[in-house]
């Protein structure tokens, strides 16, 4: 497998653009496109909210019954959530719209919409915007990234990666793109996110391997425990690289597995970076425990936790907080064979061992835990099953920006 520059336009046969249509924001992108030349096999992941946006219900009837897919619409600044029958019927008017400007069938289009809930869409915008990026849209590396750009709403930075690697002696690329930065908590599957591939696959297995990755990808990561609306993740494969067809079992489909693992990571850990006020991304990894299950929810009690969250924004090795959060995750463990570090590039220091303090110089943590990625290390010495969580620091910039986010 090997990284490559790219985003959702890196697989052979898709297109993006971005554009700006005036939905909420000025002076700015905020619609974005994704089409495939030839007709996609679908596979999604939504959120587990009750309460579901209008898109994710269309997207989701589209995903379970459209016999494919070929273009995504996307726009930021208004998340068509808590609309009602209306809200749903904008969802149809886009499609309408998409298959009108691209010559393809409306059950083929899918939605999303990523920003403030209960507001209705300017569906003309939308329609208007539609018919823009329908001109706009090209393969190029530069259309990709003015796609991811254009779907972000407090993100800081775009969020985009591809890789390759060979199937059948056929090269095979995956790329994607991703939002996410505020209302981010792993359940099911968080943020608005959008996965092409050239590769030969049948839906069943794209489907499988799409929603085996997210309970160790997207699904563990958070910023402030608020499960989104919106959340999706998409996954469209047009066969255009024209492997042989990935079977279950075979070695093919586990080098399939892996590079759709690797973007999949490197994009939770890119959200979860990205967090709104955040200053560093938090990493916790827990080694040696019982079941795998366990270790999922013991390193995800403590990349949640808002103490240890504000604790890293301090750079204050408070390290009982992390103890404290394990203690609390509903796991039974024997806190007295705990050991724990902190790791960065500035070094790697052990804070408790046998869950009692090393007496650590505290000068040397705070250096350690200063840097802009921060590692958290917990040895169970319970077994041998690990999973590793991302999160954020907690910062008052967090509180800035979600007290007048509609404004």
């Amino acid at each position: 497998m090997k990284v490559i520059t790219g985003g959702v336009t890196a697989a052979k046969g898709f297109e993006a653009a971005g554009a700006e249509a005036g939905i909420k924001y000025k002076n700015r992108k905020d619609m974005a496109i994704v089409y495939s030349r030839r007709p996609c096999v679908l596979a999604g992941t939504f959120t587990s909210n009750v309460v579901k946006a209008a898109p994710v219900l269309w997207d989701k009837k589209v995903v379970e019954e459209s016999p494919f897919g070929q273009a995504v619409i996307i726009n930021a600044g208004i998340a068509n959530a808590c609309t009602g029958k209306e809200g749903y019927s904008y969802c149809d008017r886009t499609a309408k719209a998409a298959a009108k400007a691209l010559g393809i069938p409306e059950e083929s289009v899918l939605v999303a919409s990523t920003g403030v809930i209960g507001m209705q869409l300017p569906i003309d915008r939308i329609e208007d915007g539609v018919a823009k990026l329908a001109k706009l849209k090209e393969a190029t590396l530069a259309a990709g990234t003015q796609a991811a750009e254009a779907i972000m709403t407090t993100d800081t930075r775009s969020k985009q990666v591809a890789v390759e690697f060979e199937v059948g002696g056929v090269k095979v690329t995956i790329g994607g793109m991703c939002k996410g930065s505020g209302m981010i908590h792993p359940n099911m599957c968080t943020m608005l996110g959008f996965l092409t591939t050239d590769a030969v696959i049948p839906k069943e297995l794209l489907t499988k391997a799409l929603k085996e990755d997210v309970v160790d990808t997207f699904n563990m990561i958070s910023v402030d425990g608020d499960t989104s609306t919106n959340d999706t993740l998409l996954v469209m494969a047009n066969g255009m690289a024209e492997n042989p067809e990935i079977k279950d079992g075979t070695p093919e489909y586990e080098e399939f597995r892996a590079a759709l693992h690797y973007v999949n990571e490197s994009l939770a850990k890119m959200m979860a970076g990205d967090g709104e006020g955040a200053t560093a991304l938090l990493e916790v990894k827990v080694t040696c425990a019982d079941t795998k299950e366990n270790a999922r929810i013991l390193s995800k009690s403590v990349v949640c936790s808002s103490l240890v969250k504000a604790m890293i924004y301090g750079h204050d090795a408070n390290a009982g907080r992390i103890l404290c959060a394990l203690g609390y995750s509903g796991v039974q463990f024997d806190p007295e064979k705990i050991d724990l570090y902190f790791e960065s590039k500035a070094g790697r220091i052990k804070i408790f061992e046998d869950g009692v303090s090393t007496g650590f110089d505290e000068e040397t943590a705070t250096k350690i835990l200063s840097e802009p990625e921060v590692t958290v290390l917990v040895d169970m010495k319970m077994g041998e099953q690990s999973a590793t969580a991302w999160g954020c620091d907690l910062t008052y910039d967090y509180v800035k920006i979600n007290s007048d986010y509609r404004s």
